[in-house]
């Protein structure tokens, strides 16, 4: 039903909210906040997430159980809102309880955002009843959000889920480009269970120590690592920058060797960018810098770490440059489109968006200034996904760099990505996306101008500009050997 609210008014619509309720249940006074075992449901917060009008619960008898009621009223023209009234069990179970507002958040977000208003064709409001009622018998919060995970995979769409706590600390750390820590990159060596050292960021408080690759880490402040996964490790070695933590390491070179080492801890800056400058000789026998940038993902430091790369390798003469989006999976779309902008000039089309009513929208530069025209080639292949696409297909088919490499992933849907009460997140697809000359990504991908092929004569290695072995190893890589040749005859003026 439509229903007209004023202002939020919250006890007018706790009243009207009601009316529908059996007439014998006792109603109680109009409330803000709805506290059992102690468990807080703080409306004023949901209403600030969801970004609903006015939410209002109350509690009633509901056989041996207590039950929730909400009234949620969303956002409509003319100060008119939607209605909708649910009822549902409460949990006994604390941690089960806390969870039944984790899912009402993630619900009211779909409800408002997903980009297909149908919810795969089935009634969004009585999923949210069927999960409650599915969750009630739970005793576990993990088995909990198990049922959330559920409700969502029901909406056919694998890029809308929701992620643990811990997970989302990951991510916000991959996306920020910034942890406090010590700089360690440590996995579980498989066949003996052993935390070992896969490298130390460069002038991090870790390398000053002189913790080299191979190296194992026996203990972090006096506690024994045996059966710690390197997630647990990786938490015991973070924390504020301006402490310590204390680590003792075996040395790879000498087996018996263990040594103490207290490592302060300070912010690390994680750069999505690796490059170096690939010389090489053009068909007329002239020696040729390119400038090689590797985009690993699209971090929020992406454009600004792009941008400092690039100046650099101007500065040391390079005329042409190759940009590798290889097994690049995506990330911040903004930081992506901020590439894109490094590139290309004036007020150009960057991508177009389809919301969920079929609406499309240009996202277009404003008077964009290129840091360098230079010639660029894009490598791509089957691991380049949806912001690494978006960039691509800006590039392309505003005409300022040819595709190499092989057809890309084909996603073409973009995330909102909100943070929940508990500390979890909740991705949503918003909306659709299409390139600049419209052609469709989503489960279709892009086909380079050039194909090539994956093979190495080299296994590669991690990029340096003063690594002479990596340079190497790149120029034995086909795709960026058709690259260079494609450079070479885009400044013969043979290429469009």
């Amino acid at each position: 039903m439509m229903m007209k609210t004023i202002g939020h008014n919250l006890n007018l619509d706790v009243n009207k909210a009601l009316t529908n309720f059996p007439p014998k249940v006792k109603i109680p006074k109009p409330i803000t906040t709805w506290k059992r075992k102690n468990v807080w449901f703080d409306l004023e917060e949901l209403k600030s997430k969801n970004k609903l009008e006015s939410v209002t619960i109350s509690a009633f008898g509901f056989g041996v159980s207590a039950a929730l009621s909400f009234s949620i009223f969303f956002h409509a023209p003319a100060a008119l809102a939607q209605s909708l009234t649910v009822a549902f069990p409460v949990s006994r179970a604390p941690e089960v309880n806390a969870v039944q507002r984790t899912l009402v958040e993630a619900w009211g977000l779909i409800r408002e955002t997903f980009v297909d208003p149908t919810f795969n064709h089935q009634d969004w409001d009585m999923k949210l009843q069927q999960t409650m009622v599915e969750m009630f018998p739970l005793n576990s919060a993990d088995a909990a959000y198990t049922k959330i995970s559920g409700m969502l995979s029901t909406l056919g769409d694998p890029f809308t889920r929701i992620i643990s706590p811990k997970e989302y600390q990951g991510f916000r750390i991959g996306s920020d480009g910034n942890l406090q820590g010590v700089g360690l990159f440590i996995n579980v060596e498989p066949r003996t269970g052993r935390l070992v050292v896969l490298s130390c960021i460069e002038k991090s408080p870790a390398s000053r120590a002189g913790i080299h690759q191979g190296d194992e880490i026996v203990e972090i402040n006096g506690e024994r690592l045996d059966g710690i996964d390197s997630e647990g490790a990786a938490q015991r070695l973070r924390g504020n920058a301006g402490t310590t933590v204390t680590v003792k390491v075996r040395d790879s070179s000498k087996s018996s060797y263990i040594r103490e080492v207290n490592l302060p801890r300070e912010y690390i800056k994680l750069s999505p960018i690796s490059s170096a400058i690939i010389p090489h000789k053009s068909s007329e026998g002239q020696v040729i810098k390119t400038g090689y940038v590797k985009l690993s993902t699209f971090s929020q430091s992406a454009a600004e770490d792009m941008q400092n790369a690039i100046q650099e390798m101007k500065n040391q003469g390079v005329h042409s440059y190759i940009l590798d989006l290889r097994n690049n999976p995506g990330g911040l779309v903004k930081a992506g489109l901020d590439v894109a902008q490094l590139w290309l000039d004036g007020d150009e089309t960057l991508v177009n968006t389809i919301d969920r009513d079929g609406n499309m929208s240009p996202i277009n530069m404003i008077n964009g200034h290129a840091i360098t025209h230079d010639p660029l080639v894009v490598i791509v292949n089957e691991g380049s996904a949806s912001a690494s696409e978006i960039l691509a297909g800006a590039l392309h088919d505003n005409g300022r760099a040819i595709l190499v490499g092989n057809k890309t992933f084909g996603k073409g849907k973009i995330q909102s990505v909100t943070q929940l009460h508990d500390g979890s997140a909740l991705f949503v697809t918003v909306a659709k996306y299409v390139s600049p000359a419209l052609h469709a990504i989503d489960q279709v991908g892009i086909t380079p101008d050039v194909q090539c092929t994956t093979e190495m004569l080299n296994s590669p290695k991690e990029l340096s500009t003063k690594d002479k072995t990596s340079i190497l190893s790149l120029e034995a890589d086909s795709c960026i050997m058709v690259a260079e040749h494609e450079l070479d005859m885009e400044s013969k003026g043979t290429v469009s």
